[in-house]
């Protein structure tokens, strides 16, 4: 067997399943790639991909109070209306990415600003 050059070194384990459906990252993996509290998960290629989240993700918690306040909500609509549009952003961003990753050459994006603000080169 050749070495290929350039190609990353990487780990695998064989982990369980629970009856409810979750696995359990290993602790070395976990310390390795400095994960906390989330990760974000993707279906690609029939694979899963699961990367650590490093401050990278998007927080539109300014935007959207500012959105609101500027649309005339105040008091408890003004919380109601914001805990809402906020639990909007993960769906609306996976239906962004599902649309845009079709069109890639590649599936090389490490965080959403990557794939975001990419050129277009059609």
């Amino acid at each position: 067997m050749e070495n290929i050059p350039n190609r990353k070194k990487h780990a695998v384990k064989r982990i369980a399943v629970s009856s409810k459906k979750q696995i359990t990252i290993p602790k070395d993996f976990y310390e390795q790639l400095g994960i906390g509290n989330e990760v974000l998960i993707e279906l690609a290629d029939n694979k899963l991909i699961i990367r650590p989240i490093h401050g990278d993700h998007f927080d539109f918690s300014d935007l959207i109070l500012k959105d609101l306040i500027e649309e005339g909500y105040a008091g408890e609509e003004l919380y109601k209306e914001f805990v809402y549009r906020k639990s909007q952003i993960a769906p609306a961003l996976e239906t962004m990415i599902s649309e845009e990753r079709p069109k890639a050459k590649t599936y090389t994006w490490d965080t959403l600003e990557d794939l975001f603000n990419e050129d277009d080169e059609e």
